[in-house]
């Protein structure tokens, strides 16, 4: 009798167990996507540049090629895009890559086990021409740098005088997102980080430009249009400039909140002395992983670099020191362009100096996190 009771437990156990696999909800791609980067820390932070596939100092447009693979001979872990002028429907964005491009990498980046992160700067609502024209291309007039116009962002929220074109820029970047599927009709898991820089003033959504209260009614509005449009693939993230006053209060006061925010970032680059870039970057990373791990979030230096690597060593002497000390998912250094770059080139002195950054057991490339 013992023994049939016991078995009719263990049966009743392994039927509600099934039970409960069958009616546990199936992870979307950015809680794998979470998942993912927080194992992957573990191990180290992965490298990411942007732009990566489309050009470098010396070519552009070649198939599978990359500066950063011709000189270590491995992909980024993590590729940045960027969406800056689908708001136009324009072919190309700002950066002159095309869109259809854009995608292939994308999926491309996606299929050979790579992350994407995706930036948005739009153009000004206030002050671009609306057919795009001539207007619209100077800069930074009608571009996303064009500040005169404090009230931007106020004018795009619900009942502004450009909410309805604010709507319509909104559809076409979903229509965008919406290319990023596998051929079987998997979507990409994208980190998505708009707005970025916000403490700044540089970009038209920053500090001098809207109130706190307009910033996160202007995050909001974006992310809950997206959200309804069932792109349950984007893990948002929240990026603001590093700085020297950048405390956890200076953090919180744009900040959209827990429940909207999966990713915590800075963005630091060095325009002045070493001295004060490592200083400015360890205090901000402190802040930054501390405030990560007590709200359950990743953090990651979104973006960074020294133009033109004026300090071939940088990698090692200057950038990973800092990182090596803070539990961060990635850092991305921003674009290689002819005049103005920021990632290794074989062509430049560097390239010895990136490839030992490359051989530390805890900098990640692609071939380390497939």
């Amino acid at each position: 009798m013992k023994k049939f009771f016991v078995m009719a437990i263990v049966a009743l156990a392994v039927v509600a167990c099934s039970t409960q696999k069958q009616t546990e909800p199936e992870k979307t791609q950015a809680q794998q996507l979470f998942e993912r980067l927080d194992t992957l820390r573990q191990k180290g932070y992965m490298f990411g540049h942007q732009d990566d596939p489309f050009y470098g100092l010396t070519w552009e447009y070649q198939v599978d090629s990359s500066d950063v693979l011709n000189v270590c001979g491995d992909w980024p872990a993590v590729m940045g895009f960027e969406l800056g002028g689908i708001e136009m429907n324009d072919e190309k964005n700002l950066d002159s890559v095309p869109f259809t491009r854009m995608t292939e990498e994308i999926i491309k980046h996606h299929l050979r086990g790579g992350i994407v992160t995706i930036s948005w700067h739009p153009r000004n609502p206030a002050t671009t021409a609306p057919d795009g024209g001539r207007g619209a291309q100077k800069f930074p007039e009608g571009s996303a740098w064009d500040v005169s116009d404090s009230t931007v962002v106020h004018s795009i929220l619900p009942d502004g005088q450009n909410a309805e074109l604010f709507k319509v820029w909104m559809d076409r970047v979903s229509d965008f997102l919406a290319t990023l599927k596998t051929d079987d009709g998997k979507k990409i898991p994208v980190i998505f980080r708009p707005w970025h820089e916000n403490t700044g003033s540089w970009f038209w959504w920053g500090e001098k430009l809207c109130t706190a209260e307009d910033y996160k009614a202007l995050w909001n509005l974006l992310q809950d249009k997206l959200t309804a449009d069932g792109f349950d693939n984007l893990l948002w993230a929240y990026s603001p400039g590093m700085a020297a006053n950048l405390t956890e209060e200076k953090y919180l006061e744009r900040y959209p909140g827990d429940d909207r925010i999966s990713l915590v970032g800075i963005d630091g680059y060095q325009w002045g002395t070493k001295e004060d870039f490592v200083a400015q970057l360890d205090a901000n990373l402190d802040m930054l992983t501390k405030f990560a791990e007590k709200r359950g979030k990743i953090a990651a230096l979104t973006e960074c670099g020294l133009k033109n690597l004026t300090d071939p060593t940088w990698w090692t002497s200057t950038l990973t020191p800092v990182l090596d000390k803070y539990p961060i998912s990635y850092f991305l250094v921003w674009r290689n362009y002819k005049e103005e770059w920021f990632g290794p080139s074989p062509a430049k002195p560097d390239a010895p100096y990136f490839k030992e950054m490359y051989n530390k057991e805890n900098t990640l490339f692609l071939n380390e996190i497939k």
